[in-house]
């Protein structure tokens, strides 16, 4: 635990990972719209943000 009470996996979202599993798959079948394109790579920064966020509280 961090001073702030969270462990390292209480910035994991169940359903954002699912949603960009989902659009990893549509992607792969080349079937992402424009906006899908979109909210994936809003997605993966989100996830880079946390993942960042997840190595501080670790390293404290």
């Amino acid at each position: 635990m961090c001073k702030l009470g969270l462990n390292q996996s209480s910035f994991k979202n169940d359903e954002l990972q699912a949603r960009m599993e989902e659009l990893l798959e549509r992607k792969k079948a080349d079937l992402l719209t424009l906006e899908e394109v979109i909210e994936l790579e809003e997605i993966g920064e989100i996830n880079r943000i946390f993942t960042h966020i997840n190595a501080m509280l670790v390293a404290q």
